[in-house]
């Protein structure tokens, strides 16, 4: 208690003096989330509970594991310096001084009077570890790390970029259809996170992946800032239209760019320490080693990295390629250079087929295969794609401003062997066909009673054709109703019917007024990000500070008597300064008893007396002169 005590009132000294911005990165690091912390000596008695201690103490490494345990160990608790400390660590010495400046940034020990001393708390908690299976100082000290992490051989290279150079090309061309299917519908988030199975099977199909890689994907994409969430929804960035068009080695290397950047630190040094050597279980071996007591944290990060790695070719079999080497060492521009010599060409032309197939002996150049997919859906896709031209994938084109001429003309163009006659017959007679269905804004309010309250209507050429939107079990929460052989009303916008009816795959077009076919801008691009609220560190250093806030006589006074409160509750002694009549101060040296009414009762340590002071006498308490 008392050395618990005394740490909290140490502590919370210093957290009082820290800038709001350091603070809340300490308050992030240490992932305090409690709302209902009232003042700073609160917050120093939750960073000092065990728990939450044992936690920071899983994020540290060997050596800043042993150092604490060396500064915790000297029996009078004096400050060490660091090379005090180095000189019981052996081969960890080297790294003495910046890993306890890590443990200092997590609040694990501090720095007073040129040396380190440690919090009662932390080392006690440090004293536990060998009855929870954790190692002692001696065994942080003495036990060797694991053999270092084998090199690729040479004869294995070719063989580890074939692999790794499969996993790019796929995971590059996945994500692509993954921007263009969530750029076409939206992919809804779960209110517990996730994606919805009915949206993830969509993706999946999409993509032509397994259902367990959608996550993965998804979250590679958004790593690398080409998708978000937008309201609910997995939506495309303003960036990733751009991305599209990329050459695909460009492409990759802004996906393993990404990678890299998000890489930890201290992993990110690990890996360049020994680039061209396998990871897998070599990896694992030597992070356990310099993470003691990582546990599932350091488990479940390793893995997120690695997964990735291998998914986009970084590594294959967990060796790393010669593009992942290269990303690792010299940055992710020389690191996709390298990946495209190991892609197969590109090529802009292609076989149209007569049964409306379109196909490709090779990797499209991005630009093609980008329109390509705007009036025609992917059937397969390896290094040879077959897309499929239907009505129904005309028509979401001819939605968004393609014209007969404009598909034809690009046609003309990739061809490598003209038109075919069903084709041509298929792409004209969609664009005719085009605006059968028609839906616009009803005005309010109008002279027709039963289209009271409506926002939209959907007019067609066919009564038959109304009759099918009515009994299309999909469109049913459009709520339409039937006012006219050919005309229904919606409650909801123009903009929702709409495009309800172009991805129900009808030839639907927008009118306005007067009848004229208009282009709806159908927002397709997440919202640039705007300045991120405030975080829950954020909110809580605003409320520490609040609550210090009333004039600064005041706060000072509530700080005495919360330091001096502390310390009768741990039976701790103070040195207590005290302003005298004639504008002098002495130190007494005094054990609290009792706070109350504005005055102190306290036992004088050196005279064996007691004594009452009044507060507003009080000047400054801080810890014992040493006797």
């Amino acid at each position: 208690m008392p050395a618990s005590s005394t740490s909290t009132l140490s502590l919370a000294g210093r957290l009082r003096d820290l800038g709001d911005i350091e603070l809340a990165e300490l308050l992030t690091l240490r992932e305090v989330r409690d709302v209902r912390l009232r003042d700073f000596f609160d917050l120093a008695d939750a960073l000092l509970d065990s728990a939450s201690v044992q936690k920071a103490l899983s994020r540290l490494d060997r050596t800043g594991l042993a150092a604490l345990s060396v500064v915790g160990a000297q029996p009078d608790a004096a400050p060490m310096t660091s090379a005090q400390v180095a000189s019981q660590l052996g081969d960890l010495a080297p790294g003495t001084g910046a890993s306890l400046e890590v443990a200092r940034t997590l609040a694990l020990v501090d720095e007073r009077d040129g040396g380190w001393q440690g919090y009662g708390p932390v080392v006690e908690q440090l004293r536990t570890w060998t009855s929870i299976g954790l190692p002692s100082l001696s065994e942080l000290v003495s036990e060797p790390a694991p053999g270092v992490l084998a090199p690729v051989a040479s004869s294995d290279a070719r063989f580890v970029d074939h692999i790794a150079a499969e996993h790019a090309f796929a995971a590059t061309n996945s994500i692509a259809a993954l921007v263009t299917e969530i750029q076409h519908e939206p992919a809804r988030e779960l209110a517990r996170g996730g994606i919805a199975l009915p949206e993830t099977k969509r993706l999946a199909a999409a993509m032509l992946v397994e259902l367990d890689q959608v996550a993965t994907l998804v979250e590679i994409a958004a790593r690398a800032g080409l998708a978000a969430l937008d309201l609910g929804g997995w939506m495309p960035t303003q960036a990733a239209a751009d991305w599209l068009l990329l050459p695909s080695g460009e492409r990759w290397a802004r996906l393993a760019g990404a990678w890299f950047d998000r890489l930890p630190a201290d992993i990110r040094e690990l890996l360049a320490s020994r680039a061209g050597a396998t990871w897998g279980d070599h990896l694992a071996d030597y992070l356990r080693w310099l993470y003691p007591a990582g546990g599932t944290w350091m488990r479940e990060r390793a893995f997120a990295y690695s997964r990735d790695a291998e998914a986009l070719g970084i590594t294959a079999n967990h060796a790393p390629s010669t593009p992942g080497t290269a990303l690792i060492t010299r940055g992710a521009d020389e690191a996709g250079a390298a990946m495209s010599t190991l892609f197969p060409a590109e090529i802009d032309k292609v076989y149209l087929q007569h049964d409306l197939s379109i196909v490709s002996t090779g990797p499209l150049v991005p630009r093609v295969d980008a329109r390509l997919r705007s009036f025609a859906d992917v059937e397969s896709r390896a290094l040879a794609s077959t897309y499929r031209v239907s009505e129904a994938s005309v028509n979401r084109a001819l939605a968004t401003g393609e014209t007969a001429d404009s598909i034809r003309s690009f046609l003309e163009e990739i061809a490598i062997t003209g038109i075919p006659q069903p084709l041509e017959y298929l792409v004209v007679g969609a664009a005719a066909r085009f605006g059968s269905l028609r839906v616009g804004r009803v005005v309010q309010p109008t002279t027709s009673a039963n289209e009271q309250g409506a926002q939209s209507y959907v007019t067609a050429e066919e009564p038959a054709l109304l009759s099918a939107v009515l009994v299309d079990s999909g469109l049913q929460s459009l709520g339409l109703a039937r006012v006219a052989p050919t005309r229904a009303v919606s409650r909801f916008d123009e903009s929702v019917v709409f495009w309800s009816l172009s991805e129900a795959r009808y030839p639907v077009a927008a009118e306005d007024a007067d009848g004229r076919i208009v282009l709806l801008d159908r927002r397709r691009v997440a919202r640039a990000a705007t300045a991120p609220g405030e975080s829950t560190a954020e909110g809580i250093v605003r409320k520490l500070r609040m609550a210090g806030e009333t004039t600064s006589e005041e706060t000072g006074q509530a700080w005495l008597e919360r330091q001096i409160d502390t310390a009768i509750r741990g039976k701790l002694g103070l040195t207590v300064t005290v302003a005298m009549p004639d504008g002098s101060s002495i130190d007494l040296q005094l054990e609290p008893a009792s706070l109350a009414g504005g005055r102190l009762r306290a036992r004088d340590r050196r005279s064996d007396l007691e004594r009452t002071l009044p507060l507003s006498s009080i000047t400054a308490v801080g810890p014992p002169l040493a006797e």
